[in-house]
């Protein structure tokens, strides 16, 4: 049954440099990058591939010695021209040199009525050897999903409320008919409930609003609101002994090309957004994308913060790096390394805070007024100071403070009790942008869940 959920907390921070909604696709990096530092849960990679080899998209690079049958494989055909590594011989990525034209490595084709008649082992072993299986989350924990364990539901969140987040309908526009495709396979995995998250404040795409053989849930509120932990929670909370997967749209549409093309197509639309950008807009590219032909003439200023995915959740990369598997944005900002004195206290309508004692100005400005955010903490970390504002952003049933000082604590029981299977890093993300006492939050919760897990 439909399920309508309005969420009363929430926060939402509206960011200058929105992309315009075009979409180039004469713009083309040269290199592509897997990074294992991407997929939580592997820590034993064992690389397929040396410098000099060529490869073909869905080619395998590597795989984990923990999850063997699980394939990470190349998004783009072309030469390995990097195997890099980093203390104590730690993979970091492997880099591959496009070709101008993309070849394919060859997988089985499916019509409609073959996904229907096929095994769940054999939907199974064709996206781990394709490469589209780590697109498949697992809750709890937050990792890369088991193939051996069978899910109670399986959740899509088909919209993103996270600062300067790309439309749905532009990043999947033609997308219909692989998405149906998807689903279809998504089905065999799971003897449960396949729910498609939509937006309860906005016009939504046909092609997840009517979406046949899902549970279609409509959800309302600011940010978090199209976080897929928030809605697991509000829909059909996770126990201890569930497990959940997730799946972002993108992944369903893969899904929907190998069944029905028989290749691993990494290709996507991603936005490149940000103050600093001079025209954000949108890239049709592949999956791993070298970020220098984006930002190649299209800066407003030199000191920037490159960050691959949104402001609350994404990676700081260099000039010279690479988007994350995950990632459909690319993030451009002040870098905000300037010394501003007294600045954690003095009002500044330009400024966007929480704190109406801090950013009071702001609050006097229109709701749809766009600030210019750096990456400047504007403070130190100090003691946790019980002031209940991560509370008041965090639309979950959970003590967020208490949660963290149980992690911290490395007591077991209390995280169990407090929350601990519910929640991921995202999911906390902008308790750290609110909270007082500057921690690293999403860390700690990161902490907190390899503890449970590997207990």
């Amino acid at each position: 049954m439909s399920k309508n959920i309005k969420l009363r907390k929430g926060f939402e921070i509206n960011l200058a440099g929105k992309a315009e909604n075009t979409l180039v696709d004469n713009i083309q990096p040269e290199t592509f990058a897997v990074k294992p530092t991407d997929f939580t849960g592997f820590e034993k990679p064992k690389v397929l591939v040396k410098e000099g080899d060529t490869v073909k998209a869905g080619t395998p690079l590597y795989f984990d010695k923990s999850m063997p049958d699980v394939q990470f494989t190349s998004p783009v055909s072309g030469e390995v021209v990097a195997v890099k590594r980093g203390d104590k011989r730690r993979l970091l990525e492997i880099r591959v040199l496009a070709d101008k034209e993309n070849a394919y490595e060859s997988f089985k084709k499916y019509s409609t009525s073959d996904i229907a008649s096929a095994s769940r082992e054999e939907i199974v072993e064709n996206l781990t050897k394709s490469g589209i299986w780590p697109s498949i989350i697992q809750r709890p924990y937050a990792v890369v999903a088991n193939p051996q364990d069978t899910p109670k539901a399986i959740h899509i969140s088909a919209f993103d409320s996270s600062p300067l987040s790309p439309d749905y309908a532009t990043l999947f526009k033609g997308e219909d008919e692989h998405f149906a495709t998807g689903l279809e396979v998504l089905k065999k995995l799971t003897s449960g409930t396949l729910h498609i998250n939509i937006n309860g404040d906005a016009e939504v795409a046909p092609m997840f609003a009517k979406a046949k053989g899902a549970q279609i849930n409509r959800i309302s509120g600011k940010h978090p609101a199209g976080n897929v932990g928030v809605q697991i929670h509000h829909i059909d909370p996770i126990n201890k002994g569930d497990v959940v997967w997730t799946v972002s749209p993108y992944g369903v549409i893969q899904m929907g090309k190998l069944f029905s093309n028989g290749v691993y197509d990494a290709s996507k639309v991603i936005a490149v957004v940000g103050s600093e950008i001079k025209n954000p807009q949108y890239y049709k590219t592949y999956s791993g994308a070298c970020i220098d032909k984006f930002i190649k003439d299209n800066l407003e200023s030199e000191n920037v913060r490159y960050i691959s995915g949104n402001v609350l959740t994404g990676e700081k990369i260099a000039a010279d790096e690479c988007l994350g598997y995950y990632h459909n944005t690319f993030t451009v900002i002040p870098d905000g390394d300037d010394f501003k004195f007294m600045g954690s206290f003095v009002p500044d309508k330009k400024r966007l805070s929480f704190h109406k004692a801090i950013g009071l100005l702001s609050f006097l400005n229109s709701s749809k007024h766009e600030y210019t955010l750096d990456a400047n903490m504007n403070g130190e970390h100090r003691p946790f100071v019980i002031s209940g504002v991560l509370e008041e952003v965090l639309p979950m049933d959970i003590y967020p403070t208490y949660l963290l000082k149980s992690i911290l604590s490395e007591d077991y029981e209390e995280m169990e009790a407090l929350g601990i299977y519910e929640v991921a890093e995202e999911d906390l993300a902008l308790c750290e942008f609110v909270d007082p006492s500057k921690h690293s939050i999403q860390k700690m919760i990161r902490q907190g869940l390899d503890l449970m897990r590997n207990s």
